[in-house]
C-alpha cells in the first residue's frame, strides 16, 4: 500500500474518506472507553457491595449461629440454678468430702450435669462450684477448689446475676457463661458452662480475601476472638479498640460499613454489635486485595476493547471507502471537465443520494456547457457579421436627416406648411428617440416630444386634438425621468381612448409634487375601460400587449421600466369609467437636474 493512498484515507485535511474515517473512529473509541470505564466502575462497585454484603451477612449469621448456642447454654444454667432437689440441696449440704453421702452427691449432680450437656459437643465443659467449696463438673479440663478466689470466679459473681460472658486464655482458650447460684436471696454458688472454641472459631471463620481480618470484642473492651494469621499491617489492637469504641456511639446494631485508611492502607470496615452479648464485631476488608480481581477483569476489558476498536478502524476503512468513491469518480470527471474535455468516458453513478443527485446536476451543466460553447460559436460569428452591417449602416442616420430636411425645404419653397410642419416635428422626434443616447430626460423634454408627436398624429383626424398642460410648478419641469415615458402615454390616450370619438376629445397632462415625489397625470375624455382590460394593460396575460405604433413601447413596458428602477410604489397606476374617461397616473421620485449634455447624431 502507498503512503500517499494511507494518507488519503486517514488524514481528515486531504479527503471526506479521512474526515469519516476519522469520525468514525473517535465515535468508536469515546463509545469504546465510556462503556469500558462505566463497566469496570460498576464491577469495581459490585465487588465491594457483593463483598460487604457477603461479610455482613457472615457476622450477622455468626452472631444469630452464637446467640442460639448462647441462649441453649442460658436454658441449661437456669434448669441448674433452679433444681433444688440435685443442685442447691447439694452445696448446702453438710457433707464431707471424702464421705459416702459426699460420693453419692457427686454422682447424682454429675450425671444431672451430664444429662444437659449430652449431645451438645460446642459445650467442653459445665460446672457447679460451691462457696462451700463444693465443685462439681463434667467434661474438661478439671476444676477444683482453687478456682475459688480466682478473678474469674470473682467476675461471675458480679455480673452473674442474669449472665456473665467471660473469655478465658492460657491453656486453652474458651468462652464461659456463668450464673450465680441463689437461695433464700443468698449466693451459695456459680454454674459456668465452658463454649467449645473451635466452634467459635468456626462460626466466625469469615474472610473474603486471604488477608482479611475480623475482631470480635466484648463489653470490657477484650478480646474474644481474632482471625488466625493476620497479616504483618495488621492494625494494633489499641486502633481496633478505637474503632470498636467509634462505631458504639453510632448506636447501630445492626451494623455499619465504611472506607477507612489505616496505617497508610485503604479498609473497607464493616461492623456489627449483637443485642444478645453485646460484643462488637469488626470485619476489615484491604481495599487492595478485595479489588485484585478488578484489575484482571480490567485488563480483560481493555484487552477487548482494542479488539473491538481494530474491527471498528477496518469496517470505517471499507465503509468510508465505498461511501467516497463515487465522489472520487465526479472529481476525475471534473478535472477532465477543467482541462476543457467536456466528452466524458461513460461512469455512470446509479446512487440515488446526494453524491448520485449531484452526478446528474454536474451531467446536465456539462451539456449547458457544450450548448453555451455552441451558442458562445454562433454568436460571435453573427457578431462578425452584425459589426460588418453596422459598418454599412452608419451612414444610415445622416442620409435620412439630410432627407427630411430636404423634403422640409421643398415643402416651404412649395408652400405647404403642413408638410413643412409634419417634417420638422419628425426630425426632432426621431432627434430624441435616436439621437440621444441618455437614459433620464426633464419634464420639459419629455414634453417637447408628445408635442411633436401631437404635431404629426393631428393629420390623421379630421377634428383637432387639444392637449392641455397642467404645470403647477415650472421647476418640475428640471426634474428627470425616464427617457419616452410620457409620450407612449399620451400616445395610448389618443389611439385607444379620443380616437374613436367624432368630435370634443382632449388630453390633459398635469404634473404636480405629492409627498416630494414627482406625478404626472394623462387623462382622456375618451372610450374609458373595464378593470379587466386595466389589470391586462398594467399586467395580465394577454395575447398580444398593447404598444405604441411608433416607439414599439407600450404603457405596461413604461410601467415595467419605472418599477425596475426605482421599485414600488413608483409607476402607473390606471383609473377608468367606460364612456367616460380614462386618467394614467405615473409616479417618479423628483430628481432634480438635467441628465447630462445629449448626445445627438448630427
Amino acid at each position: 500500500m502507498k503512503l500517499s493512498t494511507l494518507r488519503r484515507w486517514v488524514s481528515p485535511s486531504l479527503s471526506i474518506q479521512g474526515k469519516i474515517f476519522l469520525a468514525f473512529s473517535l465515535v468508536a473509541l469515546l463509545s469504546i472507553v465510556s462503556i469500558s470505564v462505566i463497566v469496570y466502575l460498576n464491577m469495581r462497585e459490585t465487588i465491594k457491595s457483593n463483598a460487604v454484603t457477603s461479610v455482613s451477612d457472615s457476622i450477622r449469621q455468626a452472631d444469630e449461629s452464637l446467640n442460639i448456642m448462647l441462649e441453649e447454654i442460658d436454658r441449661l444454667n437456669t434448669m441448674v440454678v433452679t433444681n433444688k432437689n440435685t443442685v442447691i440441696d447439694t452445696l448446702l449440704s453438710p457433707s464431707e468430702e471424702i464421705s459416702y453421702e459426699w460420693f453419692q452427691e457427686q454422682k447424682r449432680i454429675e450425671e444431672f450435669l451430664s444429662s444437659l450437656v449430652a449431645n451438645k459437643p460446642y459445650i467442653a465443659r459445665i460446672a457447679v462450684v460451691g462457696l462451700s467449696g463444693k465443685v462439681f463438673f463434667t467434661g474438661g479440663p478439671w476444676l477444683d477448689r482453687s478456682v475459688l478466689g480466682t478473678p474469674m470466679m470473682d467476675y461471675m459473681l458480679r455480673n452473674g446475676s442474669r449472665h456473665a460472658y467471660l473469655k478465658q486464655t492460657g491453656v486453652t482458650e474458651t468462652i464461659t457463661v456463668g450464673r450465680e447460684i441463689r437461695y433464700n436471696r443468698q449466693t451459695i454458688g456459680v454454674v459456668m458452662v465452658d463454649l467449645n472454641y473451635d466452634f467459635i472459631r468456626k462460626t466466625y471463620g469469615v474472610r473474603p480475601t486471604a488477608d482479611s481480618m475480623l475482631y470480635v470484642l466484648d463489653q470490657q473492651d477484650e478480646f474474644v476472638y481474632r482471625s488466625d494469621h493476620t497479616p504483618s499491617f495488621a492494625p494494633s489492637d489499641q486502633r481496633i479498640v478505637d474503632m470498636k469504641r467509634k462505631f458504639a456511639k453510632l448506636g447501630k446494631a445492626e451494623g455499619d460499613v465504611e472506607e477507612r485508611v489505616i496505617g497508610g492502607r485503604s479498609y473497607i470496615v464493616v461492623s456489627r454489635q449483637s443485642d444478645h452479648t453485646g460484643w462488637s464485631t469488626l470485619a476489615l476488608i484491604p481495599t487492595n486485595s478485595l479489588l485484585s480481581e478488578s484489575a484482571r477483569l480490567l485488563k480483560l476489558i481493555i484487552e477487548a476493547s482494542a479488539i473491538v476498536l481494530l474491527v471498528v478502524l477496518i469496517v470505517s476503512l471499507q465503509v468510508s471507502s465505498r461511501i467516497t468513491i463515487n465522489i472520487r469518480r465526479l472529481k476525475s470527471m471534473m478535472m477532465l471537465v477543467k482541462d476543457g474535455n467536456l466528452t466524458l468516458p461513460k461512469k455512470e453513478i446509479a446512487a440515488k443520494d446526494e453524491v448520485g443527485q449531484l452526478y446528474h446536476v454536474f451531467m446536465g451543466m456539462v451539456e449547458e456547457l457544450k450548448r453555451l460553447f455552441e451558442g458562445i460559436r454562433v454568436s460571435e460569428q453573427e457578431k462578425r457579421e452584425a459589426e460588418l452591417t453596422a459598418l454599412q449602416a452608419q451612414i444610415r442616420p445622416h442620409f435620412l436627416y439630410n432627407s427630411l430636411n430636404t423634403i422640409k425645404y421643398l415643402a416651404k419653397l412649395n408652400g405647404t406648411p403642413n408638410i413643412e410642419e409634419v417634417s420638422g416635428s419628425l426630425i426632432d422626434l426621431m432627434r430624441g428617440v435616436l439621437g440621444n443616447s441618455n437614459e433620464y430626460l426633464t419634464v420639459r423634454e419629455e414634453l417637447d416630444y408628445v408635442r411633436s408627436y401631437i404635431s404629426i398624429v393631428k393629420y390623421k383626424y379630421m377634428e383637432p386634438i387639444i392637449v392641455h398642460e397642467e404645470i403647477e410648478d415650472p421647476s418640475l419641469l428640471d426634474s428627470r425621468v425616464l427617457k419616452l415615458t410620457l409620450q407612449p402615454i399620451v400616445e395610448n390616450a389618443v389611439l385607444h381612448g379620443i380616437g374613436s370619438r367624432e368630435q370634443g376629445g382632449f388630453v390633459t397632462i398635469r404634473v404636480y409634487e405629492d409627498n416630494r415625489d414627482l406625478m404626472i397625470e394623462v387623462t382622456d375624455n375618451g372610450k374609458g375601460m373595464t378593470p379587466e382590460q386595466m389589470e391586462q394593460l398594467l399586467g395580465g396575460t394577454v395575447t398580444k400587449p398593447t404598444s405604441s405604433r411608433f416607439s414599439g413601447m407600450g404603457v405596461r413596458n413604461v410601467h415595467e421600466r419605472i418599477v425596475r428602477s426605482f421599485e414600488a410604489p413608483y409607476g402607473i397606476r390606471l383609473y377608468s369609467e367606460p364612456g367616460l374617461y380614462t386618467k394614467v397616473e405615473i409616479r417618479f421620485p423628483n430628481l432634480r437636474g438635467r441628465a447630462g449634455s445629449e448626445q445627438e447624431v448630427s
